[in-house]
């Protein structure tokens, strides 16, 4: 499985008890979609190759999970997977509602804004405390969007577009 075929689900962040289980953090708008896993694939840290590992069992608890991988039965195995990063396939991610989309969908869409036209291409979407932003690449200029319903009027994925109302000035204070 490679990388790119995948998303990221959350991290392991530090064992649980002395039998083998580690805390998950999740990085997903609904955790309990997740509950039913059997089996998850793990970047090890400092590595970029994909391990399949299969779940044996595990607990939703608010934001994170409590997992119990198969063959991993002591503390030492545990601790061996601190820091490894979760991923599923992209075709496992849960379906969504008209209108919405997942971040790593609009990578390449272009923006076209109701007053400014065609702007650039989304490079990236970041998280940054309690909003996420739209990275665009604008005359050579990364431009900032804030990713609320205000800005971000709709998303067409048929024609990877993003259509945007900028507030006034917000272009020009990444120009000047």
């Amino acid at each position: 499985m490679r990388i790119d075929d995948c998303y990221q689900l959350g991290y392991i962040t530090k064992t649980h008890g002395l039998h083998g289980d580690v805390n998950v953090l999740l990085d997903v708008d609904f955790p309990e979609a997740y509950e039913e896993m059997e089996s998850v694939f793990l970047q090890l840290s400092g590595s970029g190759t994909l391990i399949p590992f299969f779940i044996e069992n595990l607990r939703l608890q608010k934001d994170s999970l409590i997992i119990k991988f198969e063959d991993i039965d002591e503390l030492e195995q545990a601790e061996a997977l601190l820091g490894a990063v979760l991923f599923l396939p992209l075709d496992q991610l849960p379906t969504l509602e008209e209108g919405q989309f997942y971040f790593h969908e609009i990578i390449g869409f272009q923006i076209e804004d109701e007053n400014e036209g065609s702007l650039g291409t989304v490079k990236d979407v970041y998280e940054a405390g309690s909003q996420y932003l739209i990275a665009m690449d604008y005359q050579s200029q990364e431009v900032l969007i804030p990713l609320n319903d205000d800005i971000v009027l709709k998303v067409d994925k048929d024609n990877k577009t993003v259509f945007t109302r900028l507030p006034e000035g917000l272009l020009d204070v990444y120009i000047e």
